[in-house]
C-alpha cells in the first residue's frame, strides 16, 4: 500500500501552458473558433496529458484484462463462467468484435490474465494470474485486501511495459462473466443509490434475473460491509481481478502522463475506483462512449466525464474505447495538418 501510496502521490496535474498553446493554434486554424466542437476538447485535453501543443500519438494499445466471477455460482448472467476462458482465446485467435474493430483502428491488444479459472496456453497471453477467480461476494469478500492490491500493482505494471514499449494512447478493455454484478455492486456502494437503479440486465437476462441479480448485490453488500472511504475495501470484496487491474492501468496511465482511453461499465467502474483513490487520475481520463448497462450513465456523471459516442453499445472488450480512437486521430490530424489562416492566406472576420 506504501508503494501505491507513493505513485498516487507522484500524479501530476495537467499542462496548463500546452493545453492553451494548443487552444491558441485551433484558434489560427481555418475555421470559426470552436467549430470543430469536441475535436478541439479531444486536442486541449491531449495536450494538457502530454505536455505537448501538438500530441503526437504513434502507437495505440487496448489492454484487455480477465478473470472470473465467484458470484456467477448464483446464477446471473446469461451465459455460464466457461464463456471467459473461451472468449479469451478468440481474443488471442483474433476473431473477436475488439480484434476486428482494432484491425481498422490500427492498434494494438494486450490480453492479460488476472483471475481465469482455469489455464489458457497460448504464446501471446500475459500470464499473470493471481487466483482461479473471485469468490462469491454474496457469502464472503471477493478477494483479500492483498490480492487487490496484487492486481492493481500488476495493472500499473502493464502500463509501464506498454509506455516503455512505445504506447503513446491507452484504452481499457476487459472480459469475464459476471463483472457487471461487480460493477454495480461498487457503483452502489459509492453513491449510495439502491439497486434498482445501478443494476441492468448485463449481457441479456430476463427481468426475472435482474431482479435476482439485485437482491444478490444487495445481500454481498450487506454481508460484507464495504466502506466507500476505503476504496481498496469496496474493490476487495465486491469486485473483481479485472476490475482491479484496470484501475492499475488506469493509475499507470496517468503515472505515465498517457491518455487512457475508459471502455463502458466495467472499465468505468475501475475509473471510478481509480478516482476514489486519487482524484487526479482523472484527468488523464478519456470517455469514449455511453454503454446501455443502466449503471453506466451514472458512473460517467459521478465521475464528471462525457462520453464522445453513443452507439447503443454493450459488448465491452474495449470495442467502445477502440471506435473513439478515430475521433482521436482526427484530433491529432487537425493539429499537424490543417491550414491556419495566415498560411492559407484567408481572412478572418
Amino acid at each position: 500500500m506504501k508503494e501505491l501510496k507513493m505513485i498516487l502521490e507522484s500524479i501530476g496535474e495537467l499542462d496548463q501552458a500546452a493545453m492553451a498553446n494548443c487552444k491558441s493554434h485551433l484558434d489560427q486554424l481555418t475555421k470559426p473558433q470552436g467549430s470543430l466542437g469536441v475535436l478541439e476538447d479531444i486536442s486541449i485535453t491531449m495536450a494538457g496529458i502530454t505536455g505537448q501543443e501538438k500530441p503526437v500519438l504513434t502507437k495505440k494499445t487496448t489492454v484487455i484484462m480477465a478473470a472470473d466471477h465467484g458470484v456467477t455460482d448464483e446464477g446471473i448472467s446469461a451465459f455460464p463462467k466457461e464463456v471467459t476462458p473461451q472468449m479469451v482465446l478468440n481474443f488471442l485467435n483474433g476473431g473477436a468484435a475488439i480484434n476486428v474493430l482494432s484491425r481498422l483502428n490500427h492498434s494494438d491488444i494486450l490480453c492479460v490474465d488476472l483471475g481465469i479459472a482455469s489455464d489458457i496456453e497460448h504464446p501471446n497471453l500475459i500470464n499473470r494470474k493471481i487466483a482461479y477467480g473471485t469468490k462469491n461476494m454474496r457469502l464472503q469478500a471477493s478477494m483479500t485486501r492483498e490480492e487487490a492490491l496484487k492486481a492493481i500493482k500488476t495493472g500499473i505494471e502493464i502500463a509501464d511495459e506498454a509506455v516503455k514499449s512505445g504506447t503513446t494512447l491507452l484504452a481499457t478493455g476487459e472480459m469475464g462473466i459476471g463483472n457487471t454484478t461487480a460493477s454495480s455492486a461498487i457503483l452502489t456502494v459509492f453513491t449510495d443509490l439502491l439497486v434498482e437503479k445501478t443494476v441492468g440486465a448485463g449481457t441479456g437476462i430476463s427481468p426475472e434475473t435482474i431482479g435476482h441479480k439485485q437482491k444478490v448485490i444487495q445481500d454481498a453488500i450487506n454481508r460484507n460491509q464495504p466502506d466507500k472511504n476505503d476504496p481498496i475495501d469496496v474493490l476487495s470484496k465486491v469486485g473483481g481481478f479485472e476490475i482491479a487491474g484496470l484501475t492499475g492501468l488506469i493509475i499507470g496511465a496517468a503515472k505515465n502522463r498517457v491518455p487512457v482511453v475508459i471502455d463502458g461499465f466495467i472499465s468505468t467502474a475501475a475509473a471510478l475506483i481509480a478516482y476514489e483513490l486519487e482524484a487526479k487520475t482523472r484527468d488523464f481520463m478519456i470517455s469514449s462512449h455511453l454503454s446501455e448497462e443502466t449503471g453506466h450513465k451514472l458512473m460517467l456523471d459521478y465521475l464528471g466525464l462525457k462520453p464522445m459516442l453513443h452507439l447503443n453499445f454493450r459488448l465491452g472488450e474495449g470495442t467502445g474505447a477502440v471506435m473513439a480512437f478515430n475521433l482521436i486521430d482526427a484530433s491529432s490530424r487537425i493539429l499537424e495538418e490543417m491550414a491556419t489562416f495566415e498560411s492559407a492566406g484567408v481572412s478572418t472576420k
